[in-house]
């Protein structure tokens, strides 16, 4: 079942990435990303600044906490 939900969010990930206006980044990029959030966790590095800087491109309402 977990193949399935993988492979529709592939696709998802893809049709979006042809889409212009999108900023998502690619799955590889995502996965890439998902690395380093971890990497840094484990260093004890991880920190709500390190995330907010991250994910504040994808905020639409700039200048509100994001969690």
């Amino acid at each position: 079942m977990s193949s399935n939900f993988e492979k529709e969010l592939e696709e998802m990930t893809a049709d979006l990435a042809d889409s212009p206006e999108t900023p998502f980044p690619t799955m590889e990029e995502q996965k890439a990303l998902v690395a380093k959030f971890k990497q840094l966790e484990a260093e004890g590095k991880l920190t709500p600044e390190i995330l907010a800087e991250h994910f504040s491109q994808f905020d639409d309402k700039k200048g509100q906490p994001i969690h």
